[in-house]
This record gives C-alpha cells, sequence and structure tokens, in this order.
C-alpha cells in the first residue's frame, strides 16, 4: 500500500524581520511598566523638590531654633553628619504626601473651599499668573477629577448622533436642558459619548429621550469597551430602551445593535 509523503514547506524568515517582530512584542509588553515607573519617579522628584526639601529645611531651622545659639553648629553636625541623604529624602517625600492629603482634606470642606477660591481670586490679580493659572488649572481639573464617581450613576446606552444605521456607545449623565426641552416639547437627555481609546474625553448630546437605547453594560465594561477600540466585547443578553417609541418602533436597530453586541 502506497504511503503519502507529507513534505513541510516552511518559510524561511530573514533575522531582521524576526528580530522586529519579537522585538515590537516584547516593548508592547514592557512598556506600560517602564512609563509607569517613569511616572512614579516624575511624582517622586517633584514632591521632593518643590516640597519635601523645604519641609526638611524648615524642620531643620526650627532644630536649630530650639537649640538656642549653638543650634545651626548642632544641625550640621548631629543631623547632616549621622542622617543619610536618602533618609531626608524618604521622610520628605512623606511629609510631602502628608501635606498634600491634609490640603486635599482642608479643601474639602465649605470653609476651605471658601477660602481657597478667595485665594485663587487674588492670585488672579497678578498679571502674568492670571495668564498662566486658568490653563493649568484647567488641565489639572481634568487629569485629576474624580470622574470615576460621577460616572459610576450613569447608565450606558446606545444612541444614533450621525445616522439611523450608525451608533455610539454613550452615558446618560444627566437630564437634558429644560429650557430646550420646553421649546421641542420632548424630554430631552444629556449623554456623554466617549472617544477611542482615550474614554474620558469625547463630546456631549443633548437628545430626545426615546431616542436612546439603555444597554445592559455597566460602566466599567462600556470603557474597557472604547478603550480597547471594539477588541473586547462583552456579551450583551438583552437592550432595552428608556422610551416606548424606541422600544416599538427600532426593532431592527435593536437587533443591529444585538448582533454587534456592543
Amino acid at each position: 500500500m502506497e504511503q503519502t509523503k507529507v513534505v513541510a514547506n516552511f518559510q524561511r524568515v530573514s533575522f531582521g524581520e524576526d528580530f522586529r517582530r519579537f522585538f515590537l512584542r516584547g516593548l508592547a509588553a514592557v512598556l506600560p511598566t517602564l512609563i509607569t515607573l517613569l511616572l512614579l519617579i516624575k511624582l517622586w522628584e517633584i514632591l521632593w523638590e518643590y516640597l519635601g526639601q523645604h519641609i526638611i529645611w524648615l524642620i531643620k531651622l526650627a532644630a536649630a531654633r530650639i537649640h538656642g545659639p549653638g543650634g545651626i553648629g548642632w544641625v550640621k553636625g548631629t543631623w547632616e553628619q549621622n542622617v543619610p541623604a536618602w533618609a531626608d529624602e524618604l521622610v520628605g517625600v512623606i511629609l510631602a504626601v502628608v501635606l498634600v492629603y491634609f490640603v486635599g482634606l482642608i479643601v474639602g470642606n465649605f470653609l476651605g473651599r471658601t477660602a481657597w477660591r478667595l485665594l485663587e481670586t487674588a492670585v488672579m490679580r497678578v498679571p502674568l499668573i492670571r495668564a498662566i493659572y486658568p490653563a493649568v488649572k484647567q488641565v489639572t481639573d481634568f487629569v485629576l477629577a474624580d470622574r470615576k464617581s460621577q460616572l459610576q450613576a450613569s447608565r450606558v446606552v446606545a444612541v444614533r448622533p450621525h445616522s439611523d444605521e450608525i451608533w455610539s456607545i454613550g452615558l446618560v449623565t444627566g437630564q437634558g436642558l429644560k429650557s430646550l426641552s420646553d421649546a421641542v416639547g420632548t424630554d430631552m437627555v444629556t449623554v456623554f459619548i466617549p472617544s477611542s481609546p482615550t474614554s474620558f474625553s469625547g463630546y456631549v448630546l443633548v437628545v430626545p429621550r426615546e431616542r436612546v437605547i439603555e444597554l445592559p453594560l455597566t460602566v466599567e465594561e462600556a470603557m474597557r469597551l472604547l478603550v480597547t477600540g471594539g477588541v473586547s466585547t462583552p456579551e450583551v443578553k438583552q437592550i432595552s430602551s428608556t422610551g416606548g417609541q424606541a422600544a416599538s418602533g427600532t426593532g431592527t436597530a435593536e437587533t443591529a445593535v444585538a448582533h454587534e453586541r456592543v
């Protein structure tokens, strides 16, 4: 009986192409860790250079005042000779973190917020600072604002902002403008449409409530879908609308969204 001869067909890959492929894979694996470490190092340097070392200097100055006329000599002979530089830096960064925490604690209450706004108003009267401070504050508020608590109570919905056949994933963030609802005679809702992959940036729509279809997704699942550009697609078992018209008149649209497994 004649046996079939199997011939393996291996495609030869050059060293350069092989190196490039595996280098890119390795870079994709280690780059997030390296960037995270770099940001942490920069944060450490900022806390030490702009806060920590000045706090340590104030502590040394206070210690010198306590020890009287020979206090400066005591600080130089006892503190600076026996305490290593890395310990100074570690203590300075820890104290800087504690200081930032207490500032946040103070600003978090009503009196602290009021005092901080008065301070900002006074600072804004300085011509040069007035030109720089608002832009910097907008950037820091955008990066450091606690959006998780704001978006946690949102509902994930599908909305058609541009075409009746194209759907976008969004979050209902609140009621629509009352003046607009009264003008058009329809109940409106505000929908935030995140962009990919930076899901905290996007644009806001004010749409009729019946034009919005609610999706059985959590905010985390929707964010994962948007950040990955649709690669991570959670299962959608049931789709309901927030209004009667969308539930009764858009059966085809619901089927399309279910097929897309948004």
